[in-house]
């Protein structure tokens, strides 16, 4: 019985908004993960409502009418939480708990940050987390609290918003400050423990999260690294020491980005993004089987050029090609081609032949194409190694004499 309470899911809609910046079929994909972030929190989603705007509604985010048709679905349908795609400002929030009285309002910044208190699981983590829920609470304050007070537990509720309800602006304020002190003592432990490491040359994992880094990580270095499909499965640095080719160097598997990230938790884990920033070489691990895999790219490097790491020498690993699947146009076929129609091979002569990076395809599950991907990984890693140590790199000669499993 408590395992299955444990377990339980919660009914939920979700809200999304077409606007003059936001078409329809770019909804659909945020909505489709959108619901992924929601089954990950431990929802279980019933409808999605979408909205056409020429842009938000500055007072209900979708317009009093549409919030109005929500409201009236979810009350007939026992629905008890409403989730929005976008970050709602402090007024949204408060005039759509107004309108939905009852119901839990949450939007995407509260469910990431939902879905961090879950995975956090150390010290550091559940610090990082709580500091970037305060954060984003203290400018929904007075709503939030007559709101939860409602509301016991479930997606949403974990981490501050549950203990301290009747806690003000003042006391807030002050576990902010205390949060930030506690993290800069910590980053300064990190920061020497970086140094300690000695000159090794270190490499960073990146990437859109759920992309198989860690199983990547695990791969590589023979360690036993937590993977789960699922976002965010993955929120403590991890870092190991590899050798390839006996050619030693420092791996770290680091925290997934997404669309959308929050602010507060870009700022809170800082010290889990200096060791990228800190990174000698980068693997930008790619979803190669998921259909917006370019738009994951554009976003993680969009972070790296926020965290300014978008500079650093950097191979491209296209992961997942045993799931890559697409859809073969018959010959006679004069409809035009789409994504969908793409093959592996086409793919590869595009813009991927060109790229700058050296690029590599493979499956990290099944370990095709590894010996390609450690080559590739060596030979950028004696780069830096040479450079660094410039009178020893006839110590390291390659070879790969890990025998695969079949």
């Amino acid at each position: 019985m408590l395992e299955k309470k444990e377990h339980s899911y919660e009914k939920a809609v979700l809200v999304g908004l077409v606007t003059q910046n936001q078409s329809e079929e770019k909804l659909v994909e945020y909505m489709d993960e959108l619901e992924f972030l929601a089954l990950t929190a431990g929802a279980t989603i019933d409808k999605r409502f979408i909205q056409k705007l020429t842009q938000q509604d500055p007072k209900t985010f979708i317009g009093s009418g549409k919030a109005q048709e929500i409201k009236d679905y979810v009350k007939s349908n026992g629905i008890g939480t409403v989730i929005f795609d976008d970050e709602l400002s402090p007024s949204q929030l408060k005039n759509l708990g107004k309108e939905m009285e009852d119901v839990k309002i949450l939007d995407r910044t509260n469910l990431i940050l939902d879905i961090f208190a879950q995975r956090a699981q150390t010290s550091y983590a559940r610090t990082q987390v709580e500091l970037a829920q305060y954060q984003y609470l203290l400018p929904r304050l007075s709503k939030m609290w007559s709101h939860l007070d409602k509301q016991k537990g479930g997606i949403g509720m974990r981490g501050p918003g549950e203990t301290e309800i009747e806690t003000d602006r003042r006391i807030i304020r002050d576990r902010i400050t205390l949060l930030k002190e506690k993290l800069k003592t910590i980053d300064k432990q990190m920061a020497t423990q970086r140094q300690n490491r000695g000159k090794m040359v270190r490499v960073a994992l990146v990437g859109y999260t759920n992309v198989g880094k860690s199983t990547l990580m695990n791969a590589i270095s023979k360690s036993d690294v937590f993977a789960e499909n699922k976002l965010f499965a993955t929120l403590d640095t991890t870092v190991r020491k590899v050798v390839i080719g006996n050619l030693p160097f420092l791996l770290t598997d680091t925290v997934g980005f997404i669309r959308k990230l929050p602010t507060q938790l870009v700022e809170s884990f800082k010290s889990t993004l200096d060791e990228v920033r800190e990174a000698d070489l980068l693997i930008h691990v790619v979803d190669i089987s998921h259909e917006s895999f370019e738009d994951h790219i554009n976003s993680v490097n969009q972070t790296l050029m926020e965290i300014n790491a978008h500079q650093k020498p950097m191979i491209m690993v296209f992961n997942k090609i045993d799931a890559f699947a697409y859809q073969k146009k018959d010959e006679d076929d004069l409809t035009p081609e789409t994504r969908k129609n793409i093959s592996l091979d086409e793919w590869m002569k595009t813009w991927m032949s060109k790229s700058q990076y050296p690029t590599v395809f493979i499956s990290a599950l099944n370990k095709e194409n590894f010996p390609e991907m450690k080559k590739l990984i060596y030979d950028e890693v004696l780069k830096i190694h040479t450079a660094r140590f410039p009178y020893n790199d006839f110590l390291f000669e390659y070879h790969d004499d890990e025998e695969v499993e079949m």
